[in-house]
């Protein structure tokens, strides 16, 4: 018998089929080079909890108060990861990193813009040299702010001063991450895998047997990561299955 997940999963399936929404593209694939992208973006109102649960297992992601899947023609690769919470065991490397971030203070708060967290997330982009993000304070707002779900900021201080910024998403029985920004001076912290590690650990105390960590992209480098958090399920044909 199916659960009730499964049931307002398959709804939701028949509902975004029925809609007929329309693609936004095409434009530059951001994981793959040289290849175009293509997305089905919709607004589901009202998003009850279940809703983006259920939308996640569709493999939608959110942005602002949209979510949004690909549909690139010819490719398939972006598919949603999730990890077990109960059965996640760290790995050395992410033994050490919890180590080296012990004398970080962290709290889950409501989110709220402020001139320090802009500041931070700007000289993060800059860091990054990918060109892909503008630093506007209308694109920080639209990660946590514009939210239509239960969106919260986890924040990272050493003596006060910002280091990190982890915006996740929750629901009744999953949580799902959605940005992580941090002192770009701070590689050595190693604060994206630290934001991970940490949600896996309030995924516990909460009893949320899931933590969604979006697509993980065979071939780019920069969602490769996302397959070190062992053990973790991928989403392929609408299937979840153990990554080996």
């Amino acid at each position: 018998m199916a659960s009730e997940s499964e049931i307002l999963t398959r709804r939701l399936a028949r509902a975004v089929e029925s809609c007929d929404a329309p693609l936004d593209g095409p434009f530059p694939c951001p994981y793959l080079p040289e290849r175009s992208a293509l997305h089905q973006t919709i607004v589901a109102a009202p998003v009850f909890p279940g809703v983006y649960h259920a939308l996640m297992d569709l493999n939608f992601r959110r942005l602002g108060p949209a979510f949004y899947r690909p549909r690139c023609k010819g490719c398939g690769e972006c598919r949603m990861l999730r990890v077990p919470v109960a059965e996640f065991t760290p790995s050395r490397v992410q033994r050490r990193c919890r180590s080296r971030n012990a004398d970080l203070d962290v709290a889950l708060v409501t989110p709220s813009p402020s001139a320090e967290k802009l500041d931070l997330y700007r000289r993060y982009l800059d860091a990054r040299h990918d060109g892909q993000m503008d630093g506007s304070d209308s694109e920080l707002r639209a990660l946590s702010a514009a939210s239509a779900v239960d969106t919260r900021e986890i924040e990272y201080r050493r003596h006060r001063r910002l280091v990190a910024v982890g915006v996740a998403d929750l629901e009744p029985h999953a949580m799902s991450a959605v940005y992580c920004y941090f002192e770009p001076g701070e590689s050595r912290r190693s604060l994206g895998v630290f934001n991970v590690l940490w949600m896996i650990d309030e995924c516990r105390r909460r009893r949320l047997p899931w933590l969604y960590l979006g697509y993980w992209i065979r071939g780019s480098p920069r969602m490769s990561y996302k397959a070190g958090y062992r053990p973790c399920e991928v989403l392929a044909d609408g299937r979840w299955s153990r990554m080996s």
